[in-house]
């Protein structure tokens, strides 16, 4: 009699229940383990004491050679405000674009980070974020802003805890008075005086959107950097305000109709110095390694030149910039020892950082001819030495003047007044091109120098702060300057961090040379290409035109000070037939003329008693340099990055 078959309800019961009961046996080992991490990660949350401490950055002060303030850099924090003492539409303005749920969750919105979670997955990158006012205060106080899972997980923790301690006003208000809003600002208190020049208290709807909507990238989204971008998300944060009711959709049109903009008051201003601010900052840490401490540091800077230097260039960029489709320019001056008294990286530092003093490279022209007439009298040649004016032709390549205008016979002097293409090539072809870069190498020019026929014209780029630095060597009679800007820098406590010690690269060209070039090059300046940089007492200088006016430069001296300035743009594009000698001389005028008013009109420096290797027997001389080091092709990779760098 055979047996009768199981029932197969009671197989399905059986699967089912061990499916319950696995499931319930993974649920109980999930919660233990996410218990476990809460926990492990709990044990070292940081003290909640940094509530109430806010956290400074140190400060840094800027002094000049002489000791008078020049700037202040570093955080700003406003004046702790209540929730009460602000417009509504402020903190209204925060909680429609950063957590409109604020109100109504513990601190964590389960909904917020639904919508984030499919909105990312939807976009395939992370577009949205899912914290909280309460999240994100828990980070900006306590955590690092590093993306990973224990940061998150006390994140949550941090959020939780300020719920079950705090009203919600409270931590809006502790929000507000410690988020970042770009520009060194923290709160909006600050915020408010640095963009506006007013207190939190008084700013109308269109500022405060723009307040609310820094928190989604402060520092990119701020209006000194970028006021277009700042107020395209302000008209984001009015939609948000409308759409939960805060605000009629007349006064967001009002807002956007008459959006925020930048007042300018001490707080907001674009402080003086900027570019040369940063170039010292930027080697700072090279010479005291990172440190919290509050620093004090005296540079090298002028602060009557700086503002003279400031002013020249807003007065060109006021005037015949615009016709002449001159979009930028940079203007640098400094001691013959190469300490930097003046510098100008551009025409709007709130609008653009990038340092045209110090880290453009562009083709100098014929300014770079100084170097090739130096060469040209330590092979022998003197300013009387005759040369034809003429189209040549060398390997190949036929350089030309200047409106193709040819002169005939020059002397050498003239034809560096005249600023003679042909003869520069002549000369640096006779003399040789390794030895013209061997002069350039000594006198401080440290980028890339190809071997080409056209070295002679200023083929090759190079930056304002090296080729003003070889300027200064000729001012120095032949002594190498290593441009610097910092002499000490002190904590907040006066104690001695840093001082400058040396004096610089050592003679590096013969001084008599250096005199006879000098007289040349102020010949440039009585009858030639540089007439319009006439100042009124002794000085020389030289003009320079890169190919389809692209760059116009002058550089130039007098026996205390030396200047360069380059015109163009930063894409390279051609100018309206500005030359070295037309806009640029100017400028350098303007600025000399301020930088030297009430000063004693100085001789260029002449040689020290020496008469020249031609006139008291060259050879003797010339072994002489040679044993001292002189007359060689390089520098050392040292000298080579202080010059392309600087020296602070």
């Amino acid at each position: 009699m055979s047996a009768a078959p199981a029932p197969q309800g009671g197989s399905r019961r059986g699967w089912l229940g061990r499916l319950i009961y696995w499931l319930l046996v993974f649920m109980v080992w999930g919660i233990i383990a996410v218990m476990g991490v809460i926990v492990w990660y709990a044990y070292d949350l940081p003290s909640v004491d940094k509530l109430s401490a806010i956290q400074r950055k140190p400060s840094i002060t800027l002094l000049d050679h002489k000791g008078r303030k020049v700037a202040e850099f570093g955080d700003v924090y406003g004046v702790p405000v209540q929730l009460n003492q602000l417009p509504k539409h402020l903190p209204r303005a925060v909680v429609a674009t950063e957590d409109r749920r604020f109100y109504s969750h513990y601190g964590v919105d389960p909904i917020g980070l639904t919508r984030a979670l499919v909105n990312n997955l939807w976009a395939g990158r992370i577009v949205q974020g899912g914290s909280t006012i309460s999240q994100q205060l828990a980070k900006n106080v306590f955590l690092t802003h590093q993306r990973t899972l224990k940061r998150k997980v006390q994140e949550f923790l941090l959020a939780l805890w300020l719920e079950a301690n705090f009203s919600k006003d409270q931590i809006l208000t502790l929000y507000l008075n410690r988020v970042y809003l770009g520009a060194g600002a923290y709160g909006v208190d600050a915020a408010a005086r640095r963009y506006f020049s007013k207190p939190a208290a008084k700013v109308n709807l269109a500022e405060a959107a723009m307040l609310a909507g820094l928190l989604k990238a402060p520092s990119r989204l701020a209006p000194t950097r970028n006021l277009k971008a700042a107020r395209a998300r302000a008209a984001v944060v009015l939609n948000n305000m409308v759409d939960v009711g805060f605000i009629e959709p007349a006064a967001a049109r009002a807002a956007k109709t008459k959006p925020a903009g930048l007042r300018r008051g001490r707080g907001g201003a674009v402080q003086p110095a900027r570019y040369f601010a940063d170039w010292v900052m930027d080697r700072l840490t090279d010479f005291l390694g990172p440190t919290e401490r509050n620093l004090v540091i005296r540079t090298t800077l002028d602060r009557t030149m700086q503002g003279h230097a400031e002013a020249a260039m807003a007065k060109l960029f006021a005037g015949p910039a615009a016709k002449r489709k001159i979009g930028q320019g940079a203007l640098l001056a400094m001691a013959p020892n190469g300490a930097v008294r003046a510098m100008v990286g551009g025409r709007d530092y709130g609008k653009s950082q990038y340092n045209r003093a110090t880290q453009a490279r562009r083709q100098p022209g014929s300014a770079f001819k100084p170097v090739v007439y130096l060469a040209g009298l330590e092979a022998g040649m003197r300013p009387d030495t005759p040369f034809t004016d003429k189209p040549i032709t060398v390997a190949g390549w036929s350089p030309k003047n200047y409106a193709e205008k040819y002169r005939g016979r020059l002397t050498f002097s003239q034809a560096l007044a005249y600023s003679s293409n042909s003869v520069a090539v002549q000369i640096s072809e006779r003399v040789g091109r390794d030895k013209v870069i061997g002069a350039a190498r000594r006198l401080g020019l440290s980028s890339r120098l190809p071997s080409h026929p056209s070295i002679a014209l200023g083929a090759a780029e190079v930056g304002l702060l090296e080729l003003t630095t070889a300027y200064a060597a000729l001012a120095n009679k032949g002594i190498g300057a290593l441009p610097h800007g910092i002499l000490e820098v002190r904590d907040g406590r006066n104690n001695l961090l840093y001082r400058r010690h040396g004096s610089g690269r050592g003679q590096v060209a013969r001084p008599w040379h250096v005199a006879e070039l000098s007289q040349m090059l102020a010949g440039t300046i009585r009858v030639g290409t540089g007439r319009n940089a006439r100042i009124g007492r002794p000085a020389a200088g030289k003009t320079g035109t890169s190919q389809d006016y692209r760059d116009a430069w002058f550089l130039g001296y007098t026996a205390e000070l030396v200047a360069g300035v380059w015109l163009g743009n930063d894409n390279g594009a051609p100018m309206n037939r500005v030359t070295g000698g037309g806009a640029p001389a100017r400028l350098w005028r303007d600025f000399m003329l301020a930088a030297h008013k009430g000063k004693p009109a100085r001789s260029l420096k002449q040689p020290t008693g020496k008469a020249s290797p031609a006139r008291r027997g060259g050879n003797l001389f010339d072994r002489l340099w040679k044993s001292l080091g002189g007359g060689g092709g390089g520098t050392t990779e040292k000298n080579d990055e202080h010059n392309r760098r600087g020296d602070p």
